[in-house]
């Protein structure tokens, strides 16, 4: 039993059923990220959590109290909305503490509250200001503030970053893990941006349709995805996901794939997976930095597949430089260092680290292992 249990929880409105059968054990000071697309039922399962939407099946309880029917104000929870929802005619302290003095708090306790949380935060020059008079930044801050001053059991965050602009958002980011480090909270994090899940979260949700596709840790899920929304939806650019034939002999085992050229190439496994059997059709999955040159291969991989290719286009990134080569007639992205020296409409020696490759069924979408 964790110190949040979703126990077999579904949602339905009428006959639609929007979320189907969700468990999951959220651990006392852990920080989990729900994501997925916009309608994939994130919100609601928070929305759920907090009492916000009623639970048409299954249990959730925090610290082992079940909370089905609890009303939110009773549930020792903290949200912070999206869209800061502070009180525009009440000073930054007043919003902070307005929950705590309607719970019937002390002053000197609520003045005490006020003063670690906004140390805490570095808004102590920002207390006798009102919202409007705040760039979106601060408010944000105000926001989680108003959460922390509470000391609850578990902090629920719907898309927090999503109204700031990107490099504010990444600060911010860094701002919340430092929090989540400094104070050991438990939080539940709604985004839809995979960047956001895989920074924060010590685990990740994947929700799609509904159903939870995967729960794990950020390397487990980016490294290891269960099927092929998984393993498209987490990283950018995203997996690459080439249909390949199966080549099966004995032990070994490779993919069978086309080059640019028409002409087929075996790619090797580094073991065979029990699921695989020889001339199955399959997806190869396989992400940009596992794709590279000589010079960026990783020396400690099990496994180097070299295949000359046609490169198409490049795209210099900064740091890195992303490579569209084409395999089986369908655009592949390689991840290679800054300084690569490969041009466009040349042939270039790729060198794939089969170590990271993953393989599905094209008709389930399921991983084969």
């Amino acid at each position: 039993m964790g110190f949040l249990d979703i126990d077999n929880v579904t949602k339905s409105y009428g006959a639609v059923e929007v979320l189907h059968r969700v468990d999951i054990a959220v651990e006392e000071g852990e920080f989990l990220v729900l994501v997925g697309p916009s309608g994939c039922g994130k919100s609601t399962l928070l929305n759920m959590i907090a009492g916000l939407e009623g639970i048409t099946s299954g249990e959730i309880s925090i610290k082992g109290r079940v909370v089905n029917g609890v009303h939110p104000s009773k549930r020792n929870i903290a949200m912070v909305f999206q869209s800061y929802a502070l009180y525009p005619n009440m000073t930054v302290g007043q919003n902070m503490t307005f929950g705590l003095e309607m719970h019937g708090v002390p002053k000197a306790e609520r003045d005490k509250a006020l003063a670690d949380v906004a140390k805490l935060l570095q808004i102590e020059q920002l207390l006798d200001r009102k919202p409007g008079q705040l760039s979106g930044g601060q408010r944000q801050r105000v926001a989680m503030g108003r959460a922390l001053v509470r000391d609850p059991d578990v902090f629920l965050f719907d898309e927090p970053l999503s109204n700031l602009d990107a490099k504010l958002r990444v600060d911010m980011r860094t701002e919340i893990k430092k929090l989540h480090q400094k104070l050991g909270t438990t939080i539940v994090y709604v985004t839809h941006d995979q960047i956001e899940a895989m920074t924060l979260s010590t685990r990740i949700a994947v929700m799609n349709g509904g159903y939870v596709q995967q729960l794990g840790t950020p390397q487990q899920i980016y490294d290891d995805p269960e099927n092929v929304f998984v393993a498209s939806f987490m990283g950018s650019p995203s997996m690459n996901l080439v249909k390949a034939v199966a080549h099966v002999t004995g032990n070994g085992a490779g993919v069978e794939v086309t080059g640019s050229d028409g002409a087929p190439h075996v790619l090797p496994l580094p073991s065979r997976p029990a699921g695989l059997t020889d001339g199955q059709q399959v997806l190869f999955g396989i992400r940009p930095e596992a794709v590279t040159d000589g010079e960026g291969a990783d020396r400690n991989a099990q496994v180097l597949a070299r295949l000359v290719n046609r490169i198409e286009v490049i795209e210099p990134g900064g740091a890195d430089t992303f490579v569209t080569t084409t395999l089986s007639g369908k655009d592949v992205i390689a991840r290679m260092r800054s300084q690569t020296t490969c041009r466009p409409g040349e042939d270039f020696e790729l060198v794939l680290n089969m170590d990271k490759a993953v393989l599905f069924d094209p008709e389930t979408e399921q991983r084969i292992r």
